[in-house]
């Protein structure tokens, strides 16, 4: 008796030992829910992060962030503006340019453009 076996059972197996072996929480569930976790993180694995893309790459959600600068002010916004380290300033444009690089997008000037 000859078993042929899927592409597609390879490519999961494969996904299995890449992605979820260092995943702890496998450890603590028996096998069935182990694999029921696992063909769902599967089934969905474009959500998650992974080596190549370590954000996940979930397209098409946004959110805006608004800020209030309204009065009352918020305590943080009542403090005098100070200049910033320039190794910190550094280090944030590293990360930005990071961000950015990932395919984070949503870069906006001061005029919302």
């Amino acid at each position: 008796m000859v078993i042929k076996v899927s592409p597609v059972s390879l490519e999961f197996e494969r996904f299995k030992s890449e992605q979820l072996n260092e995943a702890e929480v496998i450890l603590h569930l028996t096998d069935r829910q182990g694999n029921e976790l696992s063909n769902i993180i599967y089934d969905h694995k474009e959500a998650f992060a992974s080596y190549k893309e370590p954000l996940g790459s979930v397209v098409g959600h946004e959110f805006d962030i608004i800020i209030n600068i309204e009065r009352p002010y918020p305590p943080l916004l009542r403090r005098p503006a100070y200049p910033e380290n320039p190794k910190s300033i550094e280090a944030l444009e590293l990360h930005i340019e990071e961000l950015l690089d990932l395919g984070v997008k949503g870069k906006v000037g001061h005029n919302g453009e």
